[in-house]
């Protein structure tokens, strides 16, 4: 059986996974999901009751969350795009960049998208102020952290990269880089322009309308 992965392409998280999967041309099937999918979403829920997504299924085997997905696919399924090295001492600055990411850009991105979504009278200027604070404190701190660097953790594209493509794309639309951070704007430029991701950009592009805060005209 072929690997399937459940997911959205506008998603920023299925973005994660089919980085590492157009990286090293996995075959795989991809089953969206959305309203004219419902068998889709209703394998989904069967597989995973909580439901969210991405999700891999491979064979008999399903994993979820997108760095358990990536890790999956490095053991199981590796090509020569190597995203999580071998020696630990490579591999573990690669997952804390992962978690960073995933943690302190994209959750704070999410805060001020789904707030965007709730009614007036129930959203939370306070949360999105804060969340927006975080957004800047990472900034400054990846603009001092990337300096010197080709990539998220050195000179190879990695895990760490496939997370910060979505979450930076995402987070510069929410609350843009400030101009002075230009060793970030660079990176994001880099990401932009790396065909695993740049596909992933483009296949999205028709569900940009849908963008709650409304998606620039940009990128």
């Amino acid at each position: 059986m072929s690997l399937q992965l459940f997911g959205h392409p506008f998603s920023s998280y299925t973005m994660k996974a089919l980085i590492a999967l157009y990286e090293n041309e996995t075959p795989f099937e991809f089953r969206v999901l959305g309203p004219d999918q419902p068998d889709n979403t209703a394998e989904l829920a069967r597989r995973w009751p909580i439901a969210r997504f991405p999700l891999l299924v491979d064979g008999e085997t399903t994993v979820f969350e997108t760095s358990a997905i990536i890790e999956h696919l490095a053991a199981f399924h590796p090509g020569p795009v190597t995203l999580i090295p071998a020696d630990m001492k490579e591999a573990v600055p690669i997952r804390m960049l992962d978690r960073v990411f995933d943690s302190h850009v994209m959750v704070p991105v999410q805060t001020i998208v789904f707030d965007a979504r709730r009614p007036k009278d129930v959203r939370d200027p306070y949360g999105v102020s804060q969340a927006k604070t975080v957004l800047e404190t990472i900034y400054a701190w990846l603009d001092h952290a990337l300096a010197g660097r080709r990539w998220a953790a050195g000179d190879v594209f990695s895990m760490a990269d496939a997370a910060a493509a979505p979450a930076l794309f995402y987070a510069d639309w929410v609350h843009p880089i400030g101009e002075d951070l230009a060793t970030l704007k660079a990176y994001r430029a880099s990401l932009l322009a790396r065909p695993s991701f740049a596909r992933c950009v483009d296949d999205a592009r028709p569900y940009r309308p849908f963008f709650p805060l409304g998606a620039p005209d940009r990128d």
